[in-house]
């Protein structure tokens, strides 16, 4: 990996603005590195700003609506918080990609696969002569069962998982040095949810990509992420490699987030309540 991170974030806030209300501070102040080629897991409850982050990273949030600041928020050498509108548009897609937890919404329902891809490899990859014959290959890269009837189906026609796998497809096919995966497999059903995470695992390693998975869920992170940060109410309260959070978790919203993960054999037991006064709140 390489000695200068592809992601760094300083002090990144997020506050969200109402008319006729005081702001509410969504991120307070995170920091956060990610190497070339590495895979972090960001871990935590609805509302605790996980998503906001990962949406940031691209200014892809509402302005002015949403305020971002950080004393640095750098991709790939990119100054995010200092980039046009303009400048932005070659970011997106090109260095950065996303793929969302609903496919559904994600994709447009009135065109077919080939042009929502097709239209990624024009913007970013120009240099493409035959596009059918490079959206055949990633929609068999991602295991996608007839590739050639895929191309030309509308999303209605594909079950949830394939929606999934065309939007991996689309966010990959134009090489990006960091995918977010921001709770991928929500909308899925289990076997559906092993298949998608293996497939991320196995593209993030060959393509030597850079991975940023969003989830509430630790029971998903295994094998897929190098390292894990536990967010809760806007601040990360703990971060290390994968198997040391997993097996000997600090902070007792870790501890707590881990017994809501369900274990073959294990004896049922009420789940205890989190103490919010106990961490300060």
């Amino acid at each position: 990996m390489a000695d200068t991170p592809l992601l760094r974030i300083r002090d990144l806030k997020i506050d969200f603005r109402r008319h006729g209300s005081p702001p509410t501070q969504a991120v307070k102040g995170i920091s956060l590195d990610l190497a070339q080629g590495e895979s972090i897991a960001i871990v935590g409850e609805s509302g605790s700003g996980k998503s906001a982050t990962a949406l940031a990273l691209a200014r892809l949030l509402p302005e002015p609506q949403a305020s971002i600041t950080a004393t640095e928020l750098s991709i790939a050498g990119h100054h995010v918080l200092k980039m046009s509108e303009k400048e932005l548009r070659q970011v997106r897609g090109k260095e950065i990609a996303y793929v969302f937890q609903e496919p559904t919404t994600s994709l447009n329902p009135v065109l077919q696969v080939r042009t929502q891809i097709g239209e990624a490899l024009a913007l970013h990859r120009p240099e493409v002569k035959d596009r059918e014959a490079e959206i055949l290959r990633w929609l068999t890269k991602v295991g996608i069962t007839e590739p050639e009837k895929r191309l030309r189906a509308y999303p209605h026609e594909l079950s949830g998982g394939m929606q999934q796998r065309v939007m991996i497809a689309m966010a990959l096919c134009c090489h990006p040095k960091l995918l977010i995966a921001d709770e991928p497999t929500t909308a899925l059903d289990v076997t559906i949810q092993k298949q998608i995470m293996e497939l991320l695992a196995t593209l993030r390693r060959d393509l030597e990509m850079s991975m940023i998975l969003i989830t509430h869920n630790f029971g998903i992170i295994r094998g897929v992420a190098d390292r894990v940060a536990v967010m809760f109410r806007g601040q990360i309260v703990e971060t290390g490699p994968t198997e040391q959070i997993l097996s000997h978790p600090q902070h007792p919203y870790t501890q707590a987030l881990l017994d809501c993960v369900p274990r073959m054999g294990a004896k049922q037991a009420r789940l205890r309540t989190i103490d919010y006064a106990a961490l300060g709140e």
